[in-house]
């Protein structure tokens, strides 16, 4: 058998699965972010384990998982974890969605060969200029920082007790040479790090480690078990997906949303704004274009109106052309294409007949529209996927992928129903680090339920809606 745990923003979730990928039992257990001030996104690490206890705990009195072999490892991106000599957590991590060190990625983006050496754009997410907001902020702190994990390497830490990521984690630090896969000195120094504040590095499907005896039978388990390097939280949910090879791609309405293109190269092209990251299988990279809001927008749509998400798209009808209604999903910034953390939502367009349906069309539009400037941004950057997978809690709704479908003007394909997140993914991982599988073997795509393609006839509006969309930018800046 073999696990993979996924640490989300908004909860843990541990999936077991046998030797044929067979899902056996999966359970999550809730986290929550903490905002003491605008723009800051924080948790708690110590949350972090007790969640992932939770849900081992739950799945272990389901399951017997005595047979466990490997353990995969998934987690949200670019959370700075400080440690200090002892290993103690200096701070609340700072979580991706946080964007107080906007004015430090800025600084450092500005620096001479880091965008060369990097690949990407510093955005204000991302873990360095986190720890360069540290220097400045909390220098007291920042001088006892002994070593800085990403979320899911501390979950490592505590399950192996050794300090390691992976490289596609790793590439959403703007520490990481992405090209040559390792740590960059010069990136390290441009943000006041050295490398011994960094962890050692693996690939995603091989070993970096090994479970804790303790935990071990805690859990029940009898025997060794191999944890895999694992991945990033969209990297290890292509790895769950499939999406591994050329032309493969896939779209994900999450919490955030994501448009993710898998490569046998690496094709760094940080003025789009995509970001260029390592795959988590060796000598495989992707491209994504990232929005800060997807689900999330829905959500708090959802909010405003005291009503739940499901409820505002299951009535819609059949796909309309857009309304006069715009909605910019800039609630918390946006990276692709902007890189803008100042960027703010913006709600355009109201009539004395604009009602709940056209605010939740507004809403679903909005979004569509930032996924295709998302994929504008990826063919500037040499992607240029057939067909994109629809992944994400969004993708039950019928609706949203017949909209995105003919916004994008490409076909959405609908997998069969079935697990293909994050946790899958990880567990993938743990299977090839622990057997040496064949990744060709393991990571196959799922079956197609059902193919989305665009609407010729309603193509034409929802390109002059996207123009349209794209003027009202500037005013989202206030």
């Amino acid at each position: 058998m073999y696990l993979g745990i996924d640490l989300g923003t908004s909860g843990v979730k541990a999936t077991l699965i046998d030797a044929g990928q067979r899902v056996l039992g999966s359970e999550t257990a809730p986290l929550t972010v903490s905002r003491p001030h605008p723009n800051w996104s924080e948790q708690d690490p110590a949350d972090w384990i007790a969640a992932t206890e939770a849900a081992l705990s739950a799945l272990a009195r389901g399951q017997d998982l005595s047979g466990l072999r490997g353990i995969g490892l998934s987690g949200q991106m670019h959370g700075a974890v400080t440690l200090d000599a002892g290993g103690a957590v200096l701070r609340p991590a700072i979580l991706w969605n946080d964007t107080r060190a906007h004015a430090e990625a800025a600084a450092m983006d500005a620096l001479p060969d880091v965008r060369r050496l990097s690949g990407n754009i510093v955005f204000p997410g991302f873990t360095a200029p986190k720890l360069v907001w540290m220097a400045r902020h909390e220098p007291a702190l920042f001088d006892r920082v002994a070593c800085v994990l990403l979320p899911k390497d501390y979950l490592r830490l505590w399950l192996t007790g050794e300090r390691v990521s992976e490289m596609s984690d790793a590439s959403g630090t703007s520490w990481l040479d992405v090209a040559g896969r390792d740590w960059s000195e010069p990136l390290l120094a441009a943000g006041g790090m050295r490398r011994d504040q960094m962890p050692a590095l693996v690939e995603g499907s091989a070993p970096s480690g090994h479970l804790r005896r303790d935990l071990a039978e805690r859990w029940g388990i009898a025997g060794p078990v191999v944890v895999a390097g694992g991945a990033g939280d969209n990297a290890a949910t292509a790895i769950g997906a499939g999406t591994v090879a050329e032309g493969q791609g896939f779209v994900s309405l999450g919490t955030s949303g994501v448009v993710f293109a898998a490569s046998d190269r690496f094709l760094p092209a940080p003025d789009t704004a995509v970001h260029a990251f390592c795959h988590a299988l060796p000598a495989t990279w992707h491209q994504m274009g990232v929005i800060l809001s997807a689900s999330a927008a829905l959500e708090w749509l959802a909010g405003v109106l005291n009503a739940r998400a499901a409820d505002l798209t299951q009535d819609l009808g059949p796909l309309q052309t857009p309304g006069t209604a715009l909605f910019l999903p800039y609630l918390s910034g946006e990276r692709t294409p902007h890189n803008d953390a100042l960027a703010k939502g913006v709600l355009a367009g109201l009539t004395p007949t604009t009602d709940r349906a056209a605010l939740t069309r507004a809403v679903l539009e909005g979004v569509a529209f930032a996924l295709a400037d998302n994929l504008t941004a990826l063919r500037a950057a040499g992607a240029d996927p057939g067909a994109l997978l629809a992944l994400g809690g969004g993708a039950r709704s019928d609706y949203w992928l017949r909209l995105i479908a003919s916004t994008l003007n490409l076909p959405i394909l609908l997998p069969v129903g079935g697990d293909y997140g994050a946790a899958f993914g990880a567990a993938r991982l743990g299977l090839m680090a622990a057997t040496g599988a064949d990744p060709a073997e393991v990571c196959t795509m799922p079956g197609i339920a059902a193919r989305i393609e665009p609407d010729a006839a309603l193509v034409p509006a929802f390109a002059e809606g996207l123009a349209r969309f794209r003027a009202l930018y500037p005013a989202s800046r206030g």
